[in-house]
């Protein structure tokens, strides 16, 4: 007689629409043991587009396709080509610049001391400004860094930089949110395409109706990208959001603005706060 298999180890099973609610407890508790396992108490988190290359990459690319295209001798397709080429030059500064904030930030953090660990950088896992922000933060060999990454049919694989055994793989989005959000002490939007725009104002959603109570720095970075594409201020003046709404964010255009931003704010809202306490 055949041992009747346990339904924890019947695949077929756990792969079914029966099990759902299994696997998406699977993506809120396993993360979690990790989490737990490796001491990280909170995160910086960093969302921007997974088409943003480096500029080493964005300059190559253009050159290559400068010369096997010449200007004169370019048919319409072959312009468009090029002008993308040169588009994405334009927008590797952000790679760059989110790799160097990182750094900083992961430095900064590993300043602290022992114990918990502090502001670890963590991204969406994937390529792009996900990559340059896990790679700025192992730039220190002491620095962790954290990717959640999400199964897509496109672009979405694991970048290279994300500390062993802090890389997640998500099905689901909504429980990927939550751990985006669950560990935030801050935010950095950089530019990015629905996906960024979808995390980040559902951030600043959760902010306004107090669903999350707890402070939370957000840098809007790259104010001209940000400005073009979404006229905040006409929010305000057609009554859409009130004007403290506008307060929930702060726009910056350099690494070491956005440091001190986040450094003074993190400072005085998580490391000050309970010494002040103690006082009293």
């Amino acid at each position: 007689m055949t041992k009747p298999q346990k339904a924890y180890k019947n695949l077929d099973f756990l792969n079914s629409p029966s099990a759902r609610p299994l696997r998406v407890l699977a993506e809120f508790l396993e993360p979690a043991a990790r989490f737990r396992k490796h001491n990280i108490h909170d995160t910086i988190v960093f969302f921007g587009s997974a088409r943003v290359v480096s500029p080493d990459e964005a300059r190559k690319h253009h050159r290559q396709l400068s010369s096997k295209y010449p200007a004169r001798k370019r048919n319409a397709e072959q312009k468009k080509l090029i002008k993308q080429a040169r588009t994405a030059v334009r927008m590797s500064r952000y790679y760059e610049e989110a790799q160097e904030l990182a750094k900083l930030l992961t430095d900064w953090s590993l300043s602290l001391g022992r114990g918990k660990r502090r502001f670890i950088v963590c991204s969406g896992g994937g390529p792009g400004i996900m990559e340059a922000a896990n790679r700025g933060a192992t730039e220190n060999k002491k620095g962790f860094t954290v990717g959640l990454n999400i199964s897509l049919p496109f672009e979405q694989y694991a970048n290279p930089y994300i500390t062993d055994d802090l890389s997640f793989e998500f099905h689901y989005f909504f429980i990927r949110k939550y751990w985006f959000l669950y560990l935030a002490k801050a935010l950095v939007a950089f530019p990015g395409g629905f996906g960024t725009l979808d995390e980040f104002f559902e951030m600043l959603t959760l902010i306004q109706t107090e669903k999350t109570k707890k402070k939370l720095p957000i840098v809007v970075y790259g104010s001209d990208y940000w400005k073009k594409l979404v006229n905040f201020r006409a929010l305000v003046d057609n009554g859409m959001i009130d004007e403290k709404d506008l307060d929930s964010f702060h726009f910056c255009d350099d690494p070491q603005e956005a440091f001190e931003y986040l450094k003074e704010t993190l400072t005085r809202e998580y490391l000050d706060t309970p010494k002040k306490r103690r006082r009293k």
